[in-house]
């Protein structure tokens, strides 16, 4: 297989099953055509009691500084039904000029792409002054407990310094490159669990019903805007996501009732701060109800500033597609949750349209695109890199 040609690379690796937390044979392919590219690659399994053990992959051409990582996942969401795919899930087939499968977008198509940039560029230069790296991981779509977290630490006691980081999520809205990342909100789920007495529906007297005050409670937590946004940030806002009181008989009053929510918030706050504002409504909507939070784990917002980096990769993406990206912070998390504690990171990838969906596709036009913009920022990076980089 040439290992130039983003496609191919694509078609190979939407080829593997790796639904999480299955590898799927998706890292040691990418692994074995990265050694055919000179790479020293290591694939690495991390466990965690409870959790499913997760297959990594870390890859290394060159030395010492400037050293860019190149960061992203082969796991891929369950396809569904493949009855309803027009083409299917896992066959990386070609049609209408588009590649279909799953991962196409998200984000075995980028992967593809920055392997097929870097060896390009490798090939023509005959190697670089500095360091180019794969941090791959497995868990990105499940509870990245044994991912890229653990990568990172695991390359860091290895003595890897990262300079700046690429992660290739599916951040383009319209075309590819019209949107980058800079920064992402934080994320805070919990469970709001409101105690009651069971009773009989006829003789309410006799019971408590839970149901009335965790209304309250959720109608309080919705109702007063969190913050108005900041500058490069949009508002902070909470969603509920479930209600259920796991009641099967329509005439029995509950004797406990359930909410669980989700604040996706800017850099106005931390998760700290948002917990108590949380349990602040909560008592000032209920002074006598029985509850409790239950506050899941968090990720804190986190924004790489604009200056030489983001500069560099706006120009890639300017000479390439001949228009200036948006800088943007919206959207999910990503594990660029993780790498900004090590380096300043930024997320550019394909469109992210059929991203999940039935029938993800990337057209072939887009996959040679996105090449073309990872090779001009490993270009600028190494050749021209700004003197403050």
């Amino acid at each position: 297989m040439a290992t130039s040609d983003p496609v191919e690379i694509a078609r190979a690796l939407i080829r593997c099953q790796s639904v999480t937390p299955a590898e799927g044979g998706a890292l040691a392919f990418l692994g074995s055509l990265l050694k055919s590219a000179e790479f020293e690659v290591h694939q690495v399994k991390f466990s965690q009691a409870g959790t499913p053990d997760v297959e990594n992959l870390f890859a290394k051409i060159g030395n010492g500084a400037p050293h860019l990582v190149f960061a992203g996942h082969t796991d891929v969401v369950p396809a569904g039904e493949e009855a309803h795919w027009t083409h299917p899930p896992f066959a990386g087939e070609v049609a209408g000029g588009a590649l279909y499968g799953r991962g196409a977008v998200d984000m075995k198509g980028a992967i593809a792409c920055f392997a097929a940039a870097a060896h390009d560029y490798l090939a023509a230069k005959g190697g670089l002054k500095g360091s180019i790296s794969f941090l791959i991981t497995g868990d990105e779509e499940g509870p990245s407990i044994n991912g890229t977290k653990k990568l990172l630490a695991w390359a860091a006691a290895r003595g890897e310094r990262f300079d700046h980081s690429l992660v290739g999520e599916p951040t383009s809205t319209e075309q590819v490159g019209d949107t980058i990342k800079i920064g992402r909100r934080g994320s805070l789920s919990a469970a709001l669990a409101v105690a009651g007495r069971q009773g009989h529906v006829a003789y309410p007297q006799r019971a408590e019903n839970p149901i009335r005050p965790l209304l309250r409670m959720l109608s309080k937590l919705q109702d007063e805007p969190f913050d108005a946004g900041s500058l490069l940030f949009e508002p902070s806002h909470l969603e509920i996501t479930s209600i259920d009181v796991g009641n099967v008989a329509v005439n029995v009053i509950p004797a406990e009732a359930r909410a669980r929510f989700n604040i996706r918030f800017n850099d106005s706050h931390t998760a700290a701060g948002l917990r108590t504002l949380i349990e602040k409504r909560c008592r000032d909507a209920e002074q006598h109800a029985s509850y409790r939070l239950e506050w899941e784990p968090s990720s804190e917002s986190f924004l790489t500033k604009p200056g030489p980096f983001v500069d560099l990769v706006t120009r890639a993406v300017e000479d390439v597609a001949g228009s200036k990206p948006a800088h943007s912070t919206s959207g999910g998390t990503s594990d660029a949750r993780y790498i900004k504690d090590f380096c300043p990171v930024v997320e550019l990838g394909l469109v992210g349209r059929t991203m999940h969906a039935v029938d993800e596709q990337v057209p072939i036009e887009d996959l040679k695109r996105l090449t073309a913009i990872y090779r001009r920022v490993i270009e600028l990076y190494f050749e021209r890199p700004p003197a403050a980089l």
